[in-house]
């Protein structure tokens, strides 16, 4: 439109509405501190000045899109965002199930094939480039929708499965088994859990039985009852009442 404004004060400004949706659909803590990062970004972005460090356009596309990802990662990781269409994909993410980083490559595609229609498909497809690197980056980092399953053998079935469900709050499948190299008679209990709760599992199946042993695989997927994050507290809050 032959507006010169500084992109700063276009991220605060399309932040607003979007600052909204997640007020309502994502809980005020991750609103507030959403808005806190999009606003340093949008000073940042205003009061840092502009270097050029790289005049390769790829290799500024790839290590954009690898910095912007770690950022982007890191924030979603403990619990906000950078604000703006991070909020819609967490959205998304929660309706759909599917990953943080494929969701935000196809928002963001639709609306990059639009400014190659309008603008430059060069840098359009460059921008495509830095996308898919950021999203790769995010879901390195952002590792909660990646499930796995412990396997532990312990011959203190019953305590090690109460130990769990009071720390992750997840269900517990206990199979009778045996030793093949001792002989003695033991259980294995399998738990299906997010990354992020792991490391509570094995604290608590140490704490319980410290000569349990743990085998952790990897999930590709789930069908039936897997409680989010989001049901998991009000099921916490609905026993405690």
């Amino acid at each position: 439109m032959g507006l010169h404004i500084n992109t700063g004060y276009y991220i605060l400004l399309f932040n607003m509405p979007i600052a909204v949706l997640g007020w309502f659909k994502l809980g005020h803590r991750f609103t507030i501190m959403s808005f806190a990062t999009a606003f340093l970004t949008s000073a940042a972005a205003v009061v840092i000045p502009v270097v050029n460090i790289a005049h390769n356009p790829l290799l500024g596309a790839l290590f954009g899109g690898i910095l912007t990802g770690v950022g982007i990662g890191i924030t979603m990781r403990y619990g906000f965002s950078t604000g703006g269409f991070d909020i819609i994909v967490l959205v998304l993410e929660r309706i759909t199930g599917r990953t943080v980083g494929s969701l935000m490559f196809l928002t963001n595609f639709a609306i990059i094939l639009m400014s190659g229609i309008l603008f430059n498909w060069e840098n359009a497809l460059f921008t495509i480039i830095s996308i898919y690197a950021s999203t790769r980056m995010v879901d390195l980092i952002h590792t909660r929708h990646q499930k796995l399953t412990a396997l532990i053998v312990t011959t203190e079935a019953e305590a090690v499965a109460k130990a769990i469900q009071a720390a992750i709050l997840r269900g517990v499948t206990i199979t009778d088994s045996r030793g093949g190299y001792s002989g003695r008679p033991n259980a294995t209990l399998m738990v299906v859990l997010s990354r992020y709760e792991l490391y509570a599992l094995q604290a608590a199946v140490q704490q319980t039985d410290q000569h349990a042993f743990i085998n952790i695989l990897n999930t590709v997927d789930t069908s039936g009852l897997f409680m989010n994050e989001r049901q998991q507290a009000e099921q916490r809050k609905s026993l405690q009442n």
